[in-house]
């Protein structure tokens, strides 16, 4: 989507994709990570999502980008932290103890400046491109992450009956944007209680994603 779609949404408050809580099927699955104490997770395109919080209270240490600064500042205001700004090349660096959210354009955040992790939690950011970007956007996360593992949330319906976003992405797709990096398995899909946005039956599926041991 357009930049101007997202912070236009943030400005008006219609922010219906933002959960009150940590998303269920972040802590029912979180474990297949495997991940030690204290790991470092990167959760693209975060918003103020509360699974930042629940990462936290776990012990976890959290990377972000997000394109929104009113969503960042909302999100430290939330978590009762004063965070320190700085400039990290074309995006700003908003860190506190143990996070660190990176504001702007997620295709101009480079390895360099987002440093090491360990795992990618993947719930609203590749539903929230049109197909043309998610391609794009696939290439650009392994990048930057050195192919961590990945814990993928993916919406499944039909396209034809909501225009999206959250868009459908289907199973065939997310083979194709990550099966020639990653090793696949589907854990768990769940259907939408009272469909997506209340109009079409869905499926959320949760993907683990592990890298090709070379």
């Amino acid at each position: 989507m357009e930049k101007a779609f997202w912070l236009d949404k943030w400005q008006r408050n219609e922010i219906g994709f933002h959960n009150s809580e940590a998303h269920p099927l972040l802590v029912k699955h979180f474990a297949s990570l495997g991940l030690a104490p204290g790991a470092r997770l990167f959760l693209p395109l975060c918003g103020k999502t509360l699974d930042i919080c629940w990462l936290l209270a776990q012990g976890y240490r959290v990377a972000g980008a997000e394109l929104s600064e009113m969503a960042v500042q909302q999100l430290f205001e939330e978590l009762a932290l004063t965070p320190e700004i700085t400039e990290e090349g074309q995006l700003k660096r908003y860190s506190a103890a143990g996070l660190d959210i990176f504001v702007g354009d997620f295709f101009h955040l480079t390895w360099e400046a987002l440093g090491k992790v360990d795992a990618v939690y993947d719930r609203a950011a590749l539903v929230a491109l049109p197909h043309r970007m998610r391609i794009e956007y696939a290439k650009h996360l392994g990048k930057l992450t050195g192919c961590a593992p990945q814990l993928l949330i993916s919406f499944d319906y039909d396209q034809s009956q909501l225009p999206g976003p959250p868009f459908c992405v289907d199973d065939d797709e997310v083979q194709g944007l990550y099966s020639g990096e990653y090793n696949l398995e589907l854990i768990d899909a769940v259907d939408v209680e009272g469909g997506l946005k209340g109009k079409v039956a869905a499926l959320e599926k949760v993907w683990l994603l592990q890298p090709h041991v070379s």
